[in-house]
């Protein structure tokens, strides 16, 4: 805990992010955008990502992709923070961007995730996490007002994940097909404050830098052998 005081500290003296880097939310695809509220993930505010399993790769690509667009320093907290940094390379995170804390105790875990999203030079920050209760996730939510960054909560999907302390609540799994330089993605969202919810068949198209809607996207040309 000593330590990341020191890198709290380190990050609130590098100075804060800009104006717009606090206000404009964090862009997914547009057919995606167009459903939530603020055009997008909105920052000063906690999303809880579900994972087929806690450490679903569908989850943790989806939330490294989300950390990459946040655009600034971000935070990775976890019993045994499971992030590969070359692997969230594909989804656009840069290594040098990212800082791992290991916190052993759920208490701070939550004091750790706490500060992070209090600190105004932190873009976003995710904590790993079984679940947490109604009171940890108001003060996670005013710590994230208060600072103005983006704060994911991700843990196993279950049949009963209990009630919702976040602005939005998202399913990820794993689709199959695609190309080596490309995730496919079932992306449901359960809840949004103020908003509706969804299902998109998401891509990952690592060489263009997009997140597309396969259901949006023309029927590619179904090839025949001739002769």
């Amino acid at each position: 805990m000593a330590t990341l005081r020191r890198q709290v500290a380190v990050l609130e003296h590098a100075g804060t992010r800009p104006d717009h880097a606090r206000q404009d939310p964090v862009p997914l695809c547009p057919s995606v955008d167009q459903v939530l509220p603020a055009g997008g993930l909105a920052r000063a505010a906690l999303h809880e990502i579900l994972g087929t399993t806690a450490l679903s790769g569908a989850a943790l690509g989806f939330c490294a992709l989300v950390l990459a667009r946040s655009g600034g320093t971000v935070l990775w907290i976890g019993a045994e923070p499971e992030a590969w940094p070359p692997g969230l390379v594909r989804f656009g995170l840069d290594p040098a961007r990212l800082v791992l804390v290991r916190a052993s105790r759920p208490a701070d875990a939550l004091w750790a995730m706490e500060e992070a999203l209090r600190c105004p030079a932190v873009s976003a920050a995710l904590l790993a996490s079984p679940g947490i209760g109604l009171t940890a996730g108001r003060r996670l939510m005013l710590a994230a007002e208060a600072g103005g960054a983006l704060g994911l909560l991700l843990r196993a999907d279950s049949p009963h994940p209990g009630p919702a302390v976040a602005l939005t609540r998202w399913r990820i799994s794993p689709r199959p097909g695609g190309a080596p330089s490309e995730a496919h993605w079932q992306v449901e969202l359960l809840r949004s404050r103020g908003g509706a919810g969804g299902n998109w068949p998401l891509r990952w198209n690592e060489a263009a830098g997009e997140l597309l809607d396969e259901a949006s996207l023309p029927a590619r040309p179904v090839r025949r052998r001739v002769g």
